[in-house]
């Protein structure tokens, strides 16, 4: 395996931030120019993040440093195939929820749309900042970067609840990170004298101790962003932002960096040996477990929609976890392709829930009553989608949960293919009920139900979908149905990481 050196990581991270002055400079006065600017960020930058595939392919990683402030202490880029899978997602998710964005934004005629477009570029470029970090140093930086630029987009709205909602974002995740992750940044480079990611892991030859034991944990509950229980419950607080800022918390950028990280220490610091030798795999894998189901149940009773679907990705980023830690070739496999068919499948969720809003203003599982004959495209790809969450074939989602029950057999884990069933026994329970009320339920018409009909924006007769948040709903939607049945560009990588 050859290390190239080349500056295409850095130029990947830098181009969304090199179109903040220019979103800044056209402002609300010329918002076509404003957008233009976004779209053209995120194709340049899936550019270059693509670009560098047909390397890591072959084998070889990517590397840049692009300062050095002592020995072991740098902030410094490395591609790899874990890396390029995160990024090559967020990078092409952005230019589809950018389109989207300006869709939902002016229809709904939202307020702040800069400062919006703003915080979302800084966002992207500190996620592919955290893809391609070569070091927990450089990922740390990055990682406090894409928390302090998420802060404005959850409190977009400036209602008491939205501020709420972005004070307990910013405490979680600030704090969390900053107490638990330094410390365990701090020990790691004291015992190994640096934080760089290696390939088999840095501590692999290394003997465990019940001080790496503990340090391990520090990362899994300071990655708050993962949202283990129980420092989960920033995710659901943060439901009150606007929903393209819901579907970049939830599958490109904000979570998804939780678990990348968690998975860049079991795999690049502490390796599948020293995982083993200190019995982390197993006791992570029941950690996760809990979290799996419990994030079901909550979400089962749930009316709202997006917080049933907020309870969903709080149980189904622990899947990823789970089939690392499970330190078995399939289980791992599965744990690593499910961070690409997770984003798909449950932006497009969002995206179906922004879409009803738009267009029907409704936000509760209650009120979704035969609305799918008003809005066939919406609901049909949240159909789609919600097959993918549940695992059935030929969804992007049945690879990931085959991947991991073949993963807990070969580990000899029957616990963990038992919770593996009951997870998609809940996600049909909480999923599939939302397709039938909207397709096959009647409406029926009474005293209690005449509230809402007195409001014009309640009658199913006006409800008229919006091309611009439908054709990015749909694009995710058919990937989604793509990579379930190709899915051979991720477990390519996949087995790159592992090899």
């Amino acid at each position: 395996m050859q290390t190239i050196l080349s500056m295409k990581p850095m130029l990947a991270v830098l181009t969304s931030l090199l179109a903040v002055p220019l979103i800044l400079a056209t402002g609300d006065k010329r918002p076509n120019l404003r957008e233009f600017w976004s779209v053209l960020a995120g194709v340049i930058k899936f550019s270059i993040v693509i670009s560098m595939a047909p390397l890591i392919f072959s084998g070889h990683t990517i590397e840049y440093t692009l300062i050095s402030f002592y020995e072991g202490i740098d902030i410094k880029f490395r591609v790899d195939a874990l890396g390029l899978i995160f990024a090559t997602i967020s990078s092409f998710l952005w230019i589809v929820t950018t389109f989207y964005s300006i869709g939902y934004m002016r229809s709904g005629k939202e307020h702040a749309q800069t400062r919006f477009y703003t915080c979302f570029a800084i966002s992207l470029s500190a996620t592919v900042g955290v893809a391609f970090s070569a070091n927990l140093i450089t990922l740390f930086v990055f990682y406090e970067i894409l928390s302090l630029a998420t802060v404005p987009l959850v409190g977009h709205k400036e209602t008491p609840e939205a501020q709420e909602g972005a004070k307990k974002y910013f405490l979680y995740l600030l704090t969390l990170s900053k107490t638990l992750l330094l410390s365990g940044i701090i020990i790691i480079y004291i015992v190994a004298g640096t934080t760089d990611f290696q390939s088999h892991g840095l501590l692999q030859h290394m003997q465990g101790t019940p001080l790496l034991f503990g340090a391990f944990f520090l990362f899994l509950f300071g990655f708050a962003k993962a949202a283990i229980m129980p420092v989960h419950n920033w995710l659901p607080s943060a439901m009150v932002a606007p929903t393209p800022v819901s579907a970049l918390l939830h599958a490109v950028a904000v979570v998804k960096v939780g678990v990348f990280s968690i998975l860049r220490v079991v795999f690049h610091i502490y390796g599948i040996g020293m995982m083993g030798n200190l019995h982390l795999g197993i006791t992570t894998a029941y950690i996760v477990s809990f979290t799996i189901i419990m994030g079901s149940v909550i979400a089962l009773s749930k009316d709202n929609l997006k917080a049933r679907l907020a309870y969903s990705t709080i149980s189904q980023l622990s899947y990823v976890i789970l089939g690392a830690v499970l330190l078995t070739p399939a289980g791992m496999a599965g744990g690593i392709v499910h961070i690409a068919n997770h984003a798909f499948s449950k932006i497009t969720l969002f995206f179906c829930a922004g879409s009803l809003y738009t267009a029907a203003h409704k936000t509760e599982i209650s009120q979704l009553t035969n609305i799918g004959k008003k809005m066939p495209w919406t609901m049909t790809a949240f159909f789609i989608a919600s097959l993918s969450m549940i695992g059935v074939p030929p969804a992007a989602g049945f690879v990931s949960k085959w991947y991991l029950a073949l993963g807990s057999i070969e580990a000899h884990q029957i616990p963990i293919l038992m919770v593996l069933l009951a997870s998609t026994i809940l996600n049909a329970a909480y999923f599939l009920p939302i397709t039938y009320k909207a397709f096959f339920q009647k409406e029926v018409l009474s005293t209690h139900f005449l509230p809402d009909l007195q409001e014009g924006d309640h009658h199913h007769e006006e409800i008229k979908e919006n091309p611009m948040v439908v054709i990015p709903l749909v694009l995710t939607a058919i990937i989604s149905l793509i990579i379930g049945i190709f899915p051979v560009y991720f477990l390519t990588l996949a087995q790159e990481v592992i090899r």
